[in-house]
């Protein structure tokens, strides 16, 4: 097995690499470095390629309003990881589409993420008070976040 079918295997693997970022040149072997946006550029070449998110935007600019379908067939990209881009938000559908995403909490139509905006709100005050509860929890045997002890000492001392 050479070096880039094991290294993607391992990718795969661990969950690192879900949107087949390229790591090695196909031309020269070389390492791909990250310019930004999708694109990867190679340290000994120059040659330039993209991972799936760059393929489906550069594709998504010259066919405004295309579909998933549509995405797939000329790209290679899979829906499913479509479909993980819109929900990362990395990506969204064009405002005359027919087809949305549905909110994972109240099922309102979006275009873009897991949530629509009220939702989303809840979630983050929701997941900000679980963190503050836990946090409380951790202080409380050093003096903070001890409610029921308020206004007592910390210390007790010794009469003398």
């Amino acid at each position: 097995m050479d070096e880039e079918k094991r290294m993607n295997l391992a990718n795969q693997l661990l969950g690192l690499n879900q949107y087949h970022t390229p790591v090695v040149c196909s031309k020269c072997g070389g390492v791909m470095i990250f310019k930004g946006v999708g694109e990867y550029r190679c340290e000994n070449c120059n040659a330039l390629e993209y991972d799936d998110y760059g393929k489906v935007r550069c594709y998504l600019e010259k066919n405004k309003g295309a579909t998933a379908a549509d995405v797939e067939a000329s790209t290679g990209v899979k829906q499913k990881t479509i479909r993980m881009l819109l929900r990362d938000a990395r990506l969204e559908i064009a405002d005359d589409s027919r087809s949305y995403l549905v909110c994972e909490k109240c099922g309102k139509q979006i275009r873009l993420g897991r949530f629509c905006p009220t939702c989303e709100i809840e979630y983050h005050r929701n997941l900000e008070e679980q963190q503050r509860k836990l946090r409380n929890k951790d202080l409380k045997g050093h003096g903070l976040g001890n409610e029921e002890a308020e206004g007592e000492r910390r210390f007790n001392r010794d009469k003398r």
